[in-house]
């Protein structure tokens, strides 16, 4: 690491105390590179066995990478703690500026502990440190106006990100998210509960440092290089339609979950696809700091005034695949406006989009079947399609105004385990499905991965790229998994962006973290990863996880999927392969 870099440096925040301090961590940062290894160290380090995800004792940890702020694509976050979703590893990835801006403040990580006793919200600004009053701010749902507030009172200068809650996080959903820099989250596993069980309402992280290279010469044309290949090529169709180019072929595939799964084609996938928003819809596409890719599409709503006639409101909602599938054909809902609604109202309420869509998907069928009532609902129908009753659904898994949304407050796993249907409850580990019902790789990806998430090891690719040529045994399958989740640990560690896994391959990470003053030859690489992925069932193993009590959706072999040998045999082979390269 260069002479003059901070990022070995970590910001510790008591939140009870009111007071902070910082400490070189070069022991860290040398061993697990940063991002997603220095976080996993810090949680296991300062996460006390056992203890209550939503007690003060739960910390939060943000961590950045070595180029982070130096090279394209690097401009993730990760956040680590533990999920009061699952009861184990929580950890959740978030771009905009956040991660530049804790670069640019001087930290390579930041670990926030305790609780305050009244709402507030935390400036970090360089080496200084601020604990605001929020008391104002609590009980505001619209993350704009939280950011606008907050602007306008922390006028500081250089880069700024400001992270916020909504009500569902201060009303402690399971599942909320946290809202940054209006249009990007960290979504799954929710965060956004863990900081409303603090009372901390935002944070707010600005700097202006500058960051040493190991060559100038050699660093600007690394640069470029890297830069030319991050706007050709693989990553051109997220600029072009955004994720949501991907509804219409998986679709036709027969891998779009579909009304919960009873079906894996939805008939209106054209109206609410990738090609549908940007011909009907598109206001504009934006980019995270330092990435030239510019994924992140906003549609523009114009709806009429009630009363005045001639005179619309705007609104600007961003779109992408999984909120679509989430709240598009997962619930029946193919009116691109109404699905429009549903995505502004969980983005106001700070509610994590993936989840909430199986949620209320679960709810449907139960209701369907009269395992719950209107009694139950408050009154409510839930009919698969119709907007209009999901949009006070969503507001009523907020307010929790009967046993019924305190139960979806929780999510599918729990409120399956009270009300009955668990054969149709789609959670994964404990985490709703994602929209990929493409194979068993998908399937067995999502149980086996350390966030359960179709990230981790993206099981999904190896159904369309592999599985449907070729049947590979369980173990093949199990070994696959697990060498892609080790490598992303070095991605994610990098805080690389997933989309651009094909740009950053092993020969440009050697030369760009050689450019940061770093020398990691491959080997060392990949046992970084391997270690990585390891330490995180480390922990959880020490908080209850086994592979041996996953839970698999009847559900998931009733649906036809585009792969024939999808089994609950061969999954548990895959499963148990897995346990045993883990242990």
């Amino acid at each position: 690491m260069l002479k003059d870099d901070p990022l070995h440096n970590v910001l510790y925040v008591d939140l009870s105390r009111k007071r902070f301090h910082v400490e070189a961590r070069p022991d860290l940062f040398d061993r697990y590179i940063g991002g997603a290894g220095v976080s996993t160290q810090l949680l296991l380090e300062n996460c006390p066995e056992g203890c209550d995800p939503l007690g003060p004792e739960n910390p939060v940890i943000l961590a950045v990478g070595p180029l982070t702020g130096l090279f394209p694509l690097a401009s993730k976050t990760v956040a680590m703690f533990k999920s009061p979703h699952t009861g184990n590893l929580g950890e959740s990835h978030c771009g905009g500026r956040s991660a530049v801006a804790i670069r640019m403040a001087g930290y390579g990580a930041i670990v926030i502990n305790g609780a305050s006793e009244l709402p507030i919200y935390l400036v970090v600004n360089g080496d200084r440190v601020f604990f605001r009053d929020a008391s104002t701010l609590w009980g505001m749902g619209n993350s704009l106006t939280v950011g606008r507030i907050i602007r306008e009172r922390e006028s500081q200068p250089g880069l700024r990100t400001i992270m916020r809650i909504g009500r569902a996080g201060e009303q402690k959903v399971s599942y909320a998210c946290v809202s940054v820099e209006t249009y990007r989250h960290f979504g799954r596993l929710g965060l956004g509960a863990v900081l409303g069980s603090k009372k901390l309402k935002a944070i707010v992280i600005s700097g202006k440092r500058s960051l040493p290279v190991a060559d100038s010469k050699e660093y600007r044309k690394l640069y470029k290089d890297v830069f030319k290949s991050a706007t050709s090529g693989a990553t051109q169709k997220y600029h072009n339609l955004g994720t949501p180019q991907n509804i219409l072929p998986l679709n036709k595939l027969g891998g779009f979950p579909t009304r919960n799964l009873q079906e894996a084609r939805f008939e209106e996938a054209d109206r609410i696809s990738g090609e549908a928003f940007a011909e009907g819809y598109l206001g504009r596409r934006l980019a995270c700091s330092h990435c030239p890719v510019a994924c992140i599409h906003i549609a523009a709503l114009r709806e009429p005034h009630e009363s005045e006639p001639f005179f619309y409101k705007t609104s600007m909602i961003s779109y992408d695949y999984e909120p679509i599938y989430a709240l598009g054909g997962m619930i029946g809902v193919g009116d691109p406006e109404g699905l429009l609604r549903l995505l502004d109202r969980v983005e106001v309420l700070g509610l994590d989009a993936i989840s909430t869509g199986p949620v209320l998907s679960w709810a449907t069928e139960a209701f369907a079947r009269g395992l719950i009532t209107e009694k139950d609902t408050d009154g409510l129908r839930l009919e698969f399609g119709d907007w209009k009753t999901y949009l006070e659904a969503i507001n009523r898994i907020v307010e929790q105004p009967t046993e019924l949304y305190s139960a979806l407050a929780r999510g599918v796993e729990h409120a399956s385990s009270v009300y009955g249907g668990e054969d149709f409850a789609l959670a994964l580990g404990g985490n709703e499905l994602t929209g990929y019902h493409t194979g068993p790789a998908a399937h067995v990806g999502h149980l086996v991965g350390a966030r359960h998430g179709h990230l981790d090891n993206a099981g999904y690719s190896i159904d369309q790229k592999v599985l449907v040529e070729k049947k590979l045994t369980p173990e093949e399958l199990g070994d696959a998994l697990v060498k892609e989740e080790s490598w992303r640990q070095v991605l994610s560690s990098l805080v690389i962006c997933f989309f651009a896994r094909e740009v950053f391959d092993m020969e440009t990470v050697v030369a760009c973290l050689r450019s940061a003053g770093l020398k990691f030859d491959p080997s060392a690489l990949n046992e970084i990863g391997t270690s990585i992925h390891r330490e995180k069932f480390r922990f959880k193993y020490r908080e209850g996880f086994s592979f041996d009590s996953l839970r698999i959706p009847r559900r998931i072999f009733e649906t036809k999927s585009p792969v024939p040998y999808l089994s609950e045999e061969y999954m548990r082979a895959a499963i148990a392969h897995v346990k045993k390269k883990l242990s």
